[in-house]
């Protein structure tokens, strides 16, 4: 005779979570030909339409209107008047005017003149025909000269606000000899905001933080503390300014300045070198610096990196992993690398794929594409999401969770990774959060939401251990598991008179349904029989229509 013993039946329901149970996959991306075939192209633009204007460091602008097909007249060719003799001279940055579809503008800066140069930004205007600028169309607005060679920066780019933004090197040379980045009396190592007037002229935007600084402080600085600012960027959805800034031989950065506050920042160069300290002679304490969003170690002290090159933050709709991720790169590294908020005010950074060395541009097209320039193969490519599909999802019936197809899967439970648990499907025997990596080829991996299984006590007794109830309360079906083998037997539902309601012959192991759509709502006995009609399990049950 079978010694009975009183012992808890643990019941699994499965319930999805969101919050901490929220999975975070990161993106992956790679880089396709778009077009070829260019010398040095260093900078990116687009006037509101399809095209794609190229900017070739010798002083062309040539036009892409489709893939693989680059209009065979530049658009502009200023090759006489451009000083491109030198690594980081030329014709180096674009940008349309907002109303360039009404007006016909556009400016550009590039060095002019011998030796170190001049820094130059230059209004042009387009022809009568739309594929052509016309070269004598040119309206200096605005010049400095540059003490040495390198560190030009050159990007422009019109903000928000509508003003012309443009970033300055500090000058030259190593270590900002003349610590410009630190002076207000000259552009170098700034950031200056203008507007551009119809004449040859330009103003001062009345909130510009230095307006009304006194005259050894030029009034269109609005941020300094740069070293060079090769590629900024605004970000089309919120107006964030994203700048990629070169570093010494240390440590290259990212910063990034919130959109409406012309409070006047500064970098922190040459005082800091990413986070770090370079030169602090003559400098503030910690708080008068914004210090970069992220930084990566250059090749000079044991790192990949030796160009930081700032990038755009993705507000396409074709890719929507990419949605309001930063992507920057790097000249040397062969690394993509993606910036996101982590949801607490600070940011996730992290690679998102590689690429070849030599990018030194990302832009955007129109619709919000990104696209790469490499100045060293002269192609322009078109960065795409990799791994376009949709995270796994885990769906359940009571007793089993079963993913979202992939072509391989790998299951983790509340210990961690559950080894062996590589199918499509997995019935948990333990309560707890459980997720499921899911790989669908190609390299492209993705994690799951978690989902967590909430156990619930049962009375039950007897001498077999094992017997699983689902769901409890019981609804419209009732599933019985037997974890351990039963030779025969049967399965009894009786109400609290002893009627019997549901009866079921049981033999083996694994899941037995049972439709109880029809039984009344109420409590009721479940006996788990042998073969001789021995009770070796009972216990308790609610069903709950």
């Amino acid at each position: 005779m079978l010694t009975m013993k009183r012992h808890p039946l643990l019941f699994l329901t499965a319930l999805a979570v969101a919050g901490p149970g929220k999975a975070q996959n990161n993106v992956q991306v790679q880089l396709v030909p778009w077009a070829n075939g260019f010398t040095r192209p260093v900078d990116i633009a687009e006037c509101g339409d399809d095209r794609l204007f190229i900017v070739e460091q010798a002083g062309r602008i040539k036009i892409i209107t489709d893939s693989m097909v680059v209009q065979a007249t530049p658009f502009l060719d200023i090759t006489a008047q451009v000083n491109d003799l030198q690594n980081e001279q030329g014709l180096l940055g674009m940008a349309f005017d907002p109303d360039y579809v009404n007006n016909g503008f556009f400016y550009v800066y590039y060095i002019t003149g011998s030796g170190s140069g001049t820094s130059r930004i230059a209004r042009f205007s387009v022809s009568a025909d739309s594929s052509l600028a016309d070269p004598n169309s040119e309206v200096v607005l605005y010049t400095w000269p540059q003490p040495y060679t390198n560190h030009n920066g050159g990007d422009l780019s019109f903000g928000p606000d509508g003003y012309l933004y443009c970033g300055f090197g500090d000058g030259g040379s190593g270590g900002d000899p003349q610590n410009h980045a630190q002076t207000l009396s000259d552009p170098l190592g700034c950031m200056i905001r203008i507007r551009p007037e119809v004449d040859s002229t330009y103003s001062i935007p009345p909130d510009n933080p230095y307006v009304n600084a006194g005259a050894d402080t030029l009034p269109e600085i609005w941020a300094n503390g740069l070293r060079n600012p090769w590629r900024f960027g605004f970000d089309r959805s919120t107006g964030d300014l994203w700048i990629g800034d070169v570093g010494q031989n240390a440590h290259e950065e990212v910063d990034f300045w919130p959109v409406g506050d012309n409070s006047g920042p500064n970098f922190g160069w040459r005082c800091y070198e990413g986070d770090a300290t370079y030169n602090t002679s003559g400098c503030q304490g910690m708080g008068a610096y914004v210090f970069p969003v992220t930084t990566h170690d250059n090749v000079a002290i044991g790192g990949t990196w030796c160009s930081s090159v700032g990038g755009r933050v993705y507000r396409g709709s074709q890719y929507p992993h990419l949605y309001g991720r930063y992507f920057y790169t790097d000249y040397c590294a062969s690394e993509i690398w993606n910036i996101w908020p982590d949801g607490q005010g600070g940011w996730n950074d992290a690679q998102a794929g590689t690429s070849a060395t030599g990018y030194v541009c990302i832009a955007e097209g129109m619709d919000g594409t990104l696209y790469l320039s490499n100045e060293v193969s002269g192609q322009v490519r078109k960065l795409v999401d990799k791994c376009p599909m949709d995270p796994p999802s885990i769906s359940n019936d009571g007793f089993m969770l079963t993913s979202s197809p992939a072509n391989s899967y790998q299951w983790y439970g509340p210990g961690g990774l559950i080894l062996g648990a590589t199918q499509q499907t997995y019935t948990p025997t333990v309560g707890g959060d459980y997720a499921v990596l899911a790989n669908f080829g190609n390299g492209c991996v993705f994690l799951s939401d978690t989902t967590t299984f909430i156990a619930t006590l049962v009375s039950g007794s007897g001498a077999v251990q094992g017997v699983v109830l689902y769901p409890v309360p019981a609804n419209d079906r009732l599933v019985i598991r037997l974890e351990a083998p039963i030779s025969s037997g049967r399965l009894l539902l009786t109400d609290l008179t002893g009627r019997v309601v549901r009866e079921r012959t049981i033999a083996g192991s694994g899941h037995i349904a049972i439709d109880v759509s029809d039984v009344p709502e109420g409590a009721y006995f479940v006996h788990v029989e042998n073969g001789i009609g021995n009770v070796i399990w009972q216990g308790t049950l609610p069903i709950v229509h």
